[in-house]
C-alpha cells in the first residue's frame, strides 16, 4: 500500500504517481466481488520492469510511516504473469476449496453434526471461495471473461449463503454480552467526591432501570437471532445439496487442474502482466479511504456506514491481489482490516438491536434496554473507525474532509 503521492506497492520503482480510480465492491455479506473492473486510472504510467527496486531518487517522495512495510515489492525483479502467478494461486485456492469441502462433509456426518470441525471447515471453504472470486474480479482481463464472470457470481452466492449462519451466531453472542456488561454492577465512586457520588447514584438508578428490561431484551434477541440462524443453517444445508452447488464444485475441480486462458490479442496482452490490474485495485482502495467521512461526525449517522463497508470490501480485494502478485499478504494492512471487520460487526449488531426494538407490543423497559444497547453498539462503530484511522499506514489519505 502507499499514499497517493508515494511509490506503489505493485511496481519495483515507479517514476511517476498513478492517478486514482473508483470502484464498486461485491454485493452481499462476506462474499466474492461481483462488480466489473473500472476505468484505468489517469496520470503518468509507472516505470518499466527491470528498473531498480530501491526507493526513488527524488527527494520529494515521502517516507513510509514507521512500522509500515514501505514498497511491497522489495526484491521483486520480474513481471508477474497469469501463467507464472495467477494460475498457481487459483489452483492452490481451488485445492483448498476442495479439501475444505471434503472436511465439511466428514464433520457433517450424524456423529459429528454441529461440531466445531464442521464450522471451521465451512469458514475455510468461504475463505477459499472469496479468494478465488476476488482474483477473478481483479484479474478478469487476464482470464476468459465469460468463464470468470459466471464462476465469480456463483461463488458470491455460495459465500453469502454460508456466511449468514456464522454471522447470526456471532451477533447474538455480541449483543447478549453487551447487555450483561451494561446492566452489571457499577464501579465505586472516588472518595470525598460529592459530584462523583451523585453521578454514581444516577448511574446506579439507570442500571437498575436497565436491568429490569435487559433480561427480556436478551430473551427477545435470542428468539429472533436463533430463528434467523436456524433458517440460515437450513438454507446452507439445502444449498450444499443442490445441483447448483455441485456445478460450482465441478467448476472449481476443473480450476484445480486448468485455468482457462483468454482469447484474442488483448486478452493475451493482459495475461502477460498482472501489475496494472493489481495497481488499479490499490488505487480504488486509496480513493475509497480518502473519501471516508471525517471523524467529527456523530455516532448515529448511519448513512455513512456504506462508505466504510465499501472500504472494507476494497481492502479485501487489494489484499487478495497482493497475495497473487507477491505471494503473501501485506502485514501492514492486517490491523486496519481487523478494525473494518469490527466496524461491520458493530453496525450489524446495532441494526439488530434497533430491529428488535421495533417489535410490536414490547414492554417499555425492554424497549429502553434495547435503545441503550443500540447506542452502545453505535459507539462501538465509532471506536472501530478510530482504530482504523490510527492503524492505517498512510494517514495522509484520511486528511480529506
Amino acid at each position: 500500500m502507499r499514499r497517493p503521492d508515494q511509490q506503489t506497492t505493485t511496481r519495483p520503482a515507479p517514476e511517476a504517481t498513478l492517478g486514482t480510480g473508483n470502484g464498486t465492491g461485491p454485493a452481499g455479506p462476506d462474499e466474492a466481488p461481483g462488480a466489473g473492473p473500472d476505468t484505468p486510472p489517469a496520470g503518468a504510467r509507472p516505470a518499466k520492469p527491470g528498473e531498480p527496486s530501491g526507493p526513488p531518487a527524488a527527494t520529494g517522495t515521502p517516507a513510509a510511516r514507521p512500522g509500515s512495510t514501505g514498497a511491497g515489492f522489495t526484491g521483486f525483479t520480474g513481471e508477474p504473469t497469469a501463467d507464472g502467478a495467477l494460475a498457481p494461486y487459483l489452483r492452490g485456492q481451488a485445492a483448498e476449496f476442495l479439501r475444505s469441502l471434503r472436511l465439511h462433509h466428514e464433520y457433517s456426518a450424524p456423529a459429528d453434526a454441529g461440531g466445531h470441525g464442521a464450522a471451521e471447515a465451512a469458514r475455510a471453504l468461504r475463505r477459499a471461495a472469496r479468494r478465488i472470486g476476488g482474483s477473478l474480479h481483479t484479474f478478469r482481463a487476464a482470464l476468459d471473461p465469460h468463464w470468470a464472470d459466471q464462476l465469480r457470481g456463483e461463488l458470491a452466492w455460495l459465500t453469502g449463503i454460508l456466511a449468514r449462519e456464522h454471522a447470526y451466531a456471532n451477533r447474538l453472542a455480541r449483543l447478549v454480552d453487551a447487555l450483561h456488561l451494561l446492566s452489571g454492577p457499577t464501579l465505586p465512586a472516588a472518595r470525598g467526591a460529592r459530584a462523583a457520588g451523585e453521578a454514581a447514584g444516577a448511574d446506579a438508578q439507570g442500571r437498575a432501570a436497565l436491568g429490569v428490561g435487559a433480561a427480556r431484551a436478551a430473551a427477545l434477541l435470542e428468539r429472533r437471532l436463533t430463528l434467523a440462524r436456524t433458517r440460515s443453517h437450513s438454507a446452507a444445508l439445502q444449498a450444499l445439496g443442490s445441483s447448483r452447488f455441485h456445478a460450482i464444485a465441478d467448476a472449481v475441480a476443473l480450476l484445480a487442474s486448468e485455468v482457462p486462458a483468454p482469447s484474442g490479442h488483448a486478452g493475451r496482452a493482459a495475461a502477460a502482466s498482472l501489475l496494472e490490474p493489481a495497481e488499479l485495485a490499490e488505487q480504488r482502495l486509496l480513493t475509497a479511504v480518502a473519501a471516508l467521512p471525517p471523524d467529527d461526525t456523530g455516532p448515529y449517522n448511519e448513512a455513512q456506514d456504506a462508505a466504510w463497508h465499501q472500504a472494507r470490501l476494497l481492502l479485501r480485494l487489494h489484499r487478495y491481489a497482493h497475495e497473487v502478485v507477491l505471494g503473501g499478504a501485506d502485514p501492514g494492512l492486517t490491523a486496519p482490516g481487523h478494525a473494518l471487520d469490527l466496524h461491520r460487526d458493530a453496525v450489524e449488531a446495532a441494526g439488530a438491536a434497533a430491529a428488535a426494538a421495533r417489535t410490536p407490543r414490547i414492554a417499555p423497559a425492554t424497549a429502553y434496554a434495547l435503545g441503550v444497547l443500540h447506542a452502545d453498539q453505535r459507539h462501538g462503530v465509532e471506536s472501530a473507525r478510530a482504530a482504523f484511522r490510527e492503524t492505517w499506514p498512510y494517514a495522509t489519505a484520511l486528511a480529506a474532509p
